[in-house]
């Protein structure tokens, strides 16, 4: 039987499963749900059922889509700002 859980509760039971780099947030399950809609009727999930999908989904990935919803140093600003001397 398959045991229905939240989304919050498969986030959570997937990454505890998972090696860091297939460790997923929110807003990749949200992404995953919005482009397999068909697979993901209710708003329940089922660990047995959706993990091995989301797997495969998430490996497909290009790897700058897999950094949604995280801070990505790639993507900061840095500024060269005046090196400034004192003298003493």
């Amino acid at each position: 039987m398959q045991t229905l859980i939240t989304k919050e509760k498969f986030l959570e039971e997937h990454n505890r499963l998972s090696p860091s780099n297939l460790r997923a947030t929110l807003a990749l399950l949200n992404q995953f749900k919005e482009e397999k809609k068909p697979l993901l009727k209710d708003t329940e999930w089922c660990l047995e059922k959706h993990r091995i999908p989301f797997i495969s989904w998430l490996t497909a990935l290009p790897k700058e889509d897999k950094k949604v919803g995280r801070l990505s140093r790639a993507k900061e600003i840095f500024k060269n700002y005046p090196e400034t001397h004192y003298e003493g």
